[in-house]
């Protein structure tokens, strides 16, 4: 009896140790398996984090090197860096940019893409991101009418001239897409300016100012308004219906504007590929944007035209937007700060 139980209770451990040897071997290779597991997925984990890190990186840095407005940057911080050294100029300009800080009360700057759309972009861009609404005029008309108006109506077939910035010549075209640049500035325009948050707006300016297909549309419209505007006073002034504005005089004063059609060949034409704005076309588009435009001329420091309004006559109703240059060929956005 007592080999027997001897027996049992051996076979009984004997089975117990095999039993546990298995599970320790199964426990083993879970427990492997975990820890390969768990190391994959921290280097999955840490390989994803770095990969979606660099798209980030790649993304923002695309986005900025599209932005034709640039993010501030301190007024100060930008002269020093720009304007180095003991020359003359260096020396006014760095000047100019110190009174600005001073008296002024300008503290930092967006920095605006340098092509020949530098003013209209800097114009466009402050209107939008202020939110400020639809001049009084443009509100009165429907403003996808004017290519119609201006080709039927009044006859001009010569806007088949019209050239879209670099692209110089356009024939039948012409129309369609002045059909298209005017929808786009109505859409993007309506949209921007009836959203109250500002941070919300401030993100769709970035976005439509990242995006050269449909920003340029938008400088296209607003040099056809201008012609649209040229040519109604020229009207006015033939048929004597009622004075116009003392703009239109010095327009149409210069040998090379003397009507509309030589205002467009010799000027509007040439906007956006090899020229910019001069000064007559800058009080033109602030008188028809019904904005005020101050422009900080930093060239012309010390003098009585290192400030300039855009018109110099101007409703006190109308919103004011500043500029800079230190060429008066490319401008930046002034940002104020009491």
């Amino acid at each position: 009896g007592r080999h027997e139980v001897w027996s049992w209770k051996t076979a009984s451990k004997e089975s117990l140790c095999l039993m546990w040897q298995k599970v320790k071997v199964q426990l083993m290779l879970s427990m492997s398996f975990l820890t390969a597991a768990l190391w994959y997925c921290r280097r999955l984990y840490g390989f994803l984090a770095q990969l979606l890190k660099r798209w980030s990186n790649y993304l923002q840095r695309k986005l900025i090197r599209n932005l034709s407005v640039l993010p501030e940057v301190d007024l100060l911080g930008y002269s020093a860096r720009e304007w180095k050294g003991e020359t003359k100029q260096a020396k006014h300009m760095r000047e100019a940019y110190e009174e600005l800080f001073r008296n002024c009360h300008i503290k930092y700057l967006r920095q605006v893409r340098k092509d020949n759309y530098s003013v209209l972009r800097a114009v466009l861009f402050q209107i939008f991101s202020q939110g400020i609404p639809f001049p009084s005029w443009m509100k009165e008309r429907d403003i996808l009418k004017l290519p119609e108006k201006l080709l039927y109506s009044q006859g001009c077939n010569w806007i088949q001239q019209y050239s879209f910035g670099p692209e110089r010549y356009t024939g039948p075209n012409a129309f369609g897409k002045l059909r298209k640049c005017m929808e786009a500035l109505k859409t993007n325009w309506a949209e921007i300016s009836a959203t109250r948050d500002h941070e919300e707006r401030g993100n769709m300016c970035s976005t439509l100012f990242s995006d050269d297909s449909k920003e340029y549309k938008l400088y296209e419209a607003i040099k056809f308004i201008m012609l649209y505007e040229v040519v109604e006073a020229y009207e006015q002034i033939k048929s004597r219906e009622k004075p116009v504005h003392n703009l239109f005089s010095l327009l149409f004063a210069r040998d090379s504007s003397s009507d509309p059609l030589s205002f467009m060949m010799n000027h509007l034409n040439s906007i956006g590929d090899s020229i910019c704005l001069d000064q007559v076309e800058l009080f033109l588009l602030g008188y028809l944007l019904q904005v005020k435009i101050r422009v900080y001329r930093l060239h012309r420091f010390n003098t009585e035209e290192f400030q300039v309004n855009y018109p110099d006559e101007y409703r006190r109703e109308w919103n004011e937007i500043s500029l800079l240059t230190e060429d008066d060929l490319y401008y930046h956005i002034p940002l104020f700060r009491t």
